[in-house]
């Protein structure tokens, strides 16, 4: 009978299964980027549309930063 190192099988078969977990990965990145690439390619993102609501929501933020500071102002005094 052969004498089997249990220890050295123990790390061949880790080294097969890391080995075989590593490349899954590898390939799932390369098709992935190129799923990216294609679908980037047939349905670009559009571009944002700037609206006159943009400049009016800014307006408002400005009114509501004011709001909020004589809150805490209010309620620093007592």
């Amino acid at each position: 009978m052969e004498e089997t190192n249990l220890i050295a099988e123990g790390f061949k078969f880790m080294g097969l299964g890391m080995g075989t977990v590593f490349i899954f990965l590898i390939i799932l990145i390369i098709s992935m980027n190129i799923m990216s690439k294609v679908l980037n390619k047939f349905f670009p993102e559009a571009a944002p549309v700037l609206d006159s609501k943009s400049s009016s929501a800014r307006k408002d933020n400005k009114k509501v930063i004011a709001a909020i500071t004589a809150a805490i102002k209010h309620h620093r005094e007592g």
